[in-house]
């Protein structure tokens, strides 16, 4: 090693042009921030969506559809998933904490259980709501639901 091949670490050479360093810069006087007004000035801020007093495009645009504030939304989890469940885990009862343990519901959701797949196994499912197929194809092995 001498000084004929002697560089900078990985990463702490910075290839950016420096703001705001004199007239020297390559930036002139200003420093890209243009001649007088506010934002040519420190502590300058504008409001989100603000758009030099034209009006922003939120309020340009139409207003479509509705929001219900009142809709319940449940995660849907299907009689093929329960199986693998109680297959791999070798379970008879899955209840809601059990899907969040296994990442299949956040820790606020609401669950419904719905009928797609086959369910081989006698389970004790509680969730939240059950579509009418799931609690048929539930009950018809012999297992029970539980609504929270």
């Amino acid at each position: 090693m001498n000084l004929s091949n002697l560089k900078p670490a990985e990463g702490s050479v910075k290839n950016r042009k420096r703001i705001g360093r004199g007239t020297g810069s390559g930036r002139g006087g200003t420093s890209t921030r243009g001649h007088k007004g506010a934002g040519s000035r420190s502590g300058n801020t504008s409001k989100i969506g603000f758009e030099g007093g034209q009006m922003p495009l939120q309020r340009r645009l139409p207003k479509v559809g509705f929001k219900n504030i009142n809709r319940v939304t449940y995660v849907g989890i299907n009689l093929d998933v329960l199986q693998d469940l109680a297959e791999r885990y070798q379970l008879n009862q899955i209840g809601v904490d059990t899907l969040q343990e296994h990442g299949l519901a956040a820790h606020n959701d609401l669950v419904k259980i719905l009928g797609r797949g086959e369910l081989k196994a006698k389970l004790e499912v509680k969730a939240h709501a059950f579509s009418v197929s799931a609690s048929a194809a539930i009950e018809l092995l012999g297992g029970t639901i539980v609504k929270l």
